[in-house]
């Protein structure tokens, strides 16, 4: 019988290791011998928890996706009317626009890869399938994708500028989406 130290966390630290390098260096930054180091297990264990770079890569980007849909599904979670959603999506945007730069660089590296790889693209629309499913507790299928676009295009804006709109701005913005009026025919 074998008696050796046994490590039940190496994969999830192998998984956390990956997205902080991404965060650092970029998708293309990213090698095994790298993420062994940053994660402080044997290169070995590294093709013995995922069959190759493409496998982790897929499954550290799942991993992140399921945190923003929690960050979702924890601010929409708690609305119990369509004013309070529209509060809570501003919330989602300040969170997200607020929140630690890694959040951001993740997002852009695994959109940059989506658009290049259906295996991302796939993921991606898992990712936006989650999040408007929340969205659409509240507001009807046409405005949980705008909404979803908004909270994207409005995170991004936000994180990037020198001077990102405040609170009441990103709440007009959800507000005029969220309360717009259908065109007669």
């Amino acid at each position: 019988m074998a008696t050796g130290r046994t490590d039940p966390q190496r994969r999830e630290r192998i998984l956390a290791a990956t997205l902080d390098l991404i965060a650092d260096e970029g998708v293309a930054g990213v090698s095994h011998r790298k993420i062994a180091v940053r994660a402080d297990v044997p290169l070995g264990s590294m093709t013995y928890h995922f069959t190759g770079i493409d496998e982790l890569l897929r499954e550290a980007f799942a991993q992140f996706a399921d945190h923003i849909v929690a960050v979702f599904d924890r601010c929409l979670g708690r609305a119990g009317s369509v004013e309070e959603a529209r509060e809570a999506v501003t919330d989602v945007i300040h969170t997200l626009s607020e929140g630690p730069r890694r959040d951001l660089i993740l997002t852009q590296e695994l959109y940059t890869l989506a658009a290049r790889r259906p295996e991302y693209r796939h993921l991606c629309r898992t990712w936006m399938r989650h999040s408007r499913g929340i969205l659409e507790r509240h507001f009807d299928a046409d405005t949980a994708r705008q909404v979803d676009a908004l909270i994207e295009g409005l995170t991004l804006h936000r994180a990037l500028d020198d001077a990102p709109p405040d609170r009441g701005t990103t709440r007009l913005a959800v507000d005029r989406i969220t309360t717009a009026v259908s065109p007669s025919r």
